[in-house]
């Protein structure tokens, strides 16, 4: 028996649970980081833990390329629903420090740190941002914003679970930021029954009664010993994860730092990305009218560059009308094209005396070669005139362009008989082979070197003379002079 479906009513609260976790994912603030510019391998693992600290409303395996335009994480930001960059460069003259999440790791003696922490934002703590100084006020907004807010009254304390502090020293005007794990332990219990509430079972071999583990500190190290006063203790409102952590109960609240750390400095604040004006500045300080010239040079800049987009927006539109005119023109003279074209089309059909068109000849062609294959004769001359002319063009024989001459009777010849030089290359004469006359007898083939008829006569073959030293050949008749010497 299958299981049973759920019912209409389920499927719509999953619904609208669905659509209320999405209401809130796009509620809250999210961001990018990464790096610009030329950076080292240290700076590159700094983004990846900054990344970590930011999860789970930050973009982890965003991949920076270097042609990479800062527009281009603008133009993304806005269908994602990014809020806040955190963008990273390398500067020469940068006092800032920083340590990467496993230099803090490898420093502590027992570090806690796992998967279940980071599926939850991180609870942010400000500390001496009660300034009166509008730099503060701006740093506190922006910081405040960067993180999803918490409403005291509604939150769970089982999804916090990490904590991001931010300090502000007044004296170097340095911020100090540092990201904890948070723990929660009972108090007011003996450290032998924290032992017990523990998942690891406490070693009781040399122990004779589970009381001595109650009454004496056994067994216990000295990171367990860690002392608990009223700056960690609290009463809980809620129920937490752990063993002895109940509602209205006294509990600590335990840090472990996990990392980053870093050490910022506010250099300057700017209105909009990039491009908007300077609302604060800590080595620049210019007086009221370098300011106001400022704004005003900035202003012409403003109006020069929308002067310049409204002319390319006068000159796109100008050139779109011209287009669609010639388009419209050239509409118009194609019609009247096709027009004159019929209007000559039914001129020549009624003229009887205009011979056919190259299309009827090949038509014709195409009918006189039909013809032959089904019937297996040729059509008469009248049948297809066209097929037959052309057909006589095409049987015509072919003449050489250049005959051959006999030679002179005084010629010696320097390629030996049977074997025909580059120009003297002649096709088989059409018919069987060898040819024979009237009688029946074969023919006797003209020698070629000869223009008159005869038979092929013997050669001898001469190395005298100069041609003998030369090492060529010479071929003469039997009776004819030579050229050498005798």
């Amino acid at each position: 028996m299958g299981r049973a479906g759920k019912t209409r009513s389920q499927k719509a609260e999953c619904a609208a649970a669905r659509q209320r976790a999405q209401e809130d994912f796009a509620a809250v603030p999210h961001s990018f980081v990464f790096h610009r510019g030329r950076v080292g391998r240290s700076l590159r693992q700094l983004v990846l833990d900054v990344r970590r600290a930011m999860e789970p409303y930050t973009a982890r395996a965003l991949k920076v390329r270097k042609k990479n335009a800062l527009k281009d994480f603008v133009a993304v930001a806005g269908p994602l629903g990014v809020t806040h960059f955190l963008v990273f460069t390398k500067s020469p003259s940068s006092i800032n420090f920083y340590s990467l999440i496993k230099d803090v790791v490898s420093s502590l003696k027992r570090h806690r740190m796992h998967e279940q922490q980071f599926t939850h934002h991180p609870l942010l703590v400000l500390n001496n941002f009660g300034l009166p100084q509008i730099h503060v006020k701006l740093m506190a907004t922006m910081l405040q914003n960067m993180f999803p807010s918490i409403n005291v009254h509604k939150v769970s304390l089982n999804t916090i679970k990490r904590c991001v502090l931010v300090s502000y020293n007044t004296d170097t005007q340095l911020l100090d930021v540092r990201h904890y794990s948070l723990k929660v332990v009972p108090v007011g219990v003996s450290k032998g029954m924290k032992k017990l509430l523990q998942e690891r079972f406490p070693n009781l071999s040399r122990l004779e009664d589970i009381s001595e583990l109650l009454v004496k500190d056994v067994n216990l190290s000295e990171s367990e010993a860690e002392q608990d006063g009223a700056h960690n203790i609290l009463e809980l409102p809620q129920a937490y994860a752990g063993r002895g952590n109940m509602k209205a109960q006294q509990s600590a609240v335990r840090l472990t730092e996990i990392g980053p750390r870093l050490t910022l400095q506010l250099v300057k604040v700017e209105e909009g990305l990039g491009q908007g004006n300077v609302l604060y500045h800590s080595f620049v300080h210019k007086t009221e009218a370098e300011v106001q010239e400022m704004l005003a040079r900035r202003e012409e800049k403003l109006r020069l560059k929308a002067e310049r987009r409204r002319k390319q927006e006068a000159d796109v539109d100008r050139k779109q009308q011209q287009r669609e005119e010639n388009r419209k023109k050239s509409l118009e003279g194609m019609k009247k094209k096709q027009q004159q074209q019929a209007q000559d089309s039914d001129s020549d059909a009624e003229d009887p005396g205009i011979s056919e068109d190259p299309d009827r000849a090949g038509t014709s062609d195409d009918d006189a070669e039909y013809y032959r294959e089904a019937v297996g004769e040729e059509p008469d001359k009248e049948l297809f005139p066209k097929s037959a002319k052309r057909k006589q063009g095409l049987l015509r024989p072919h003449r050489p362009n250049k005959r051959l001459r006999p030679s002179p009777p005084g010629h010696l010849s320097t390629t030996p008989p049977g074997r025909a030089g580059p120009k003297a290359k002649r096709k088989r004469p059409p018919g069987p082979w060898p040819q024979q006359d009237s009688q029946g007898r074969p023919k006797q083939k003209r020698p070629r070197h000869l223009g008159q008829q005869g038979p092929k006569l013997p050669s001898v073959k001469l190395r005298t003379g100069l041609l003998g030293q030369r090492g060529k050949s010479a071929w003469r008749r039997p009776g004819q002079p030579g050229r050498g010497r005798h």
